[in-house]
């Protein structure tokens, strides 16, 4: 009888890790693909017989991206939006979660706080009324505008007031009798306790900042000001404003589809530097901030 279990148990664990390399598989095979793409040439990069080599290997379509100075300039925007966006978010979650994870005896304005946050996130205002709001404030072409208007993530502030919910009582009333605040018990008690949250919102808003944009097209009017996806989604083989040879050389290897192919994998490098120190608590602060019974 034990025996049949332990096979069955092994084969359980053979199935399990047969889906868990299929599903690896396909979310890793086609970013190698975009990967050989970008170092193929435009021939074979349109006649479609790229596979997971490159073919005619070339770096020219890296050598666009990179020696253009508007792309440095764009990607030090993006890194002021991610630092500044990512700090403000996770400030406005951690102060609006908290109280809103008190029972309704302590908070009574609970509820109503809750039916807002709620409508807010399913029904948006529109693209114009956001548009016109950020111009009268006068935001436009300036790193507020690509900041403020997503301030509050209302996803991630149900998130973290879940994971406060399932924090002991006894935590906060032990430290309120020795005369703690509710900044001080939030501060010294629940933020260290709750690193796994903090770092998987923290994570949501880093890819939010990094992957929008819509927000750059939307409200930047001199390209001067575009963040690192707007540029490379702008970012195009431009043969009119070919001026020198070697610029007439490199389109027998450039073209539209390797540069696409090159903006993927230059987006992706920064968020794949982050993961994997982030990976840890990432699961456990997701799992833990769910929606409890």
């Amino acid at each position: 009888m034990v025996k049949n279990k332990t096979i069955r148990a092994r084969i359980s664990d053979v199935i399990i890790c047969m889906v868990i390399t299929i599903l690896t598989l396909l979310c890793l095979l086609p970013l190698l693909n975009m990967l050989a793409i970008s170092f193929s040439n435009k021939s074979a990069a349109a006649a479609n017989i790229v596979g997971f080599l490159p073919v005619g290997f070339n770096t020219v379509a890296y050598q666009k991206l990179l020696e253009d100075s508007q792309f440095w300039r764009s990607f030090l925007i993006s890194v002021e939006r991610v630092v500044l966006g990512t700090l403000l978010n996770v400030v406005i979650i951690v102060l609006t979660a908290y109280p809103l994870s008190k029972a309704k005896e302590n908070f009574k304005m609970k509820n109503i706080y809750m039916y807002i946050f709620i409508f807010c996130m399913l029904f948006s205002g529109g693209m114009i009324p956001i548009y016109l709001t950020v111009k009268n404030l006068n935001m436009l072409n300036s790193i507020w505008a690509l900041i403020l208007p997503g301030a509050v993530p209302i996803f991630n502030v149900i998130l973290m007031m879940n994971f406060f919910k399932g924090i002991p009582k006894s935590l906060e009333e032990s430290a309120t009798i020795d005369g703690a605040t509710p900044l001080q018990v939030l501060l010294k008690i629940y933020l260290p306790i709750s690193l796994p949250a903090l770092a998987t919102v923290t994570l949501f808003c880093i890819v939010g900042h990094w992957n929008d944009f819509f927000s750059g097209i939307l409200y930047m009017n001199s390209p001067e000001m575009y963040p690192l996806q707007t540029y490379i989604q702008q970012l195009n083989v431009e043969i009119q404003n070919i001026t020198s040879v070697e610029q007439l050389k490199q389109l027998q290897f450039l073209s539209n589809k390797t540069l696409n192919a090159a903006k993927i994998i230059v987006s992706m490098i920064p968020l794949l530097c982050i993961y994997p120190f982030m990976q840890k608590y990432f699961i456990t602060g997701l799992v833990m901030g769910s929606v409890k019974e």
